[in-house]
């Protein structure tokens, strides 16, 4: 976990297959589950409540040099840093 606000969760994985996605986080919001792109910041899979995909798109451009570097840090096998939740 890497956020979490507004009862939005942040998660982001170490890809342990040979297959190579590119850069992206799971978001989790009650039953909803969605996955984003980092890189351009865009939905890639799932669904979210409509207020709740604003602010989930709104954070991640606030944050893409952060989440790009957990990215690349988790894929080196060192831990991710948190990154300061949407106030």
């Amino acid at each position: 976990e890497i956020s979490r606000f507004y009862g939005i969760v942040i998660r982001m994985f170490v890809e342990v297959t040979a297959q190579h996605h590119a850069p992206h986080f799971h978001v989790y919001y009650q039953d909803s589950i969605a996955v984003y792109a980092i890189n351009p910041v865009e939905l890639l899979e799932g669904t979210l409540p409509p207020r709740q995909k604003r602010l989930v798109e709104a954070w991640a451009e606030l944050h893409q040099d952060e989440l790009m570097s957990d990215w690349n840090n988790l894929q080196a096998g060192r831990k991710p840093a948190p990154i300061a939740p949407l106030q």
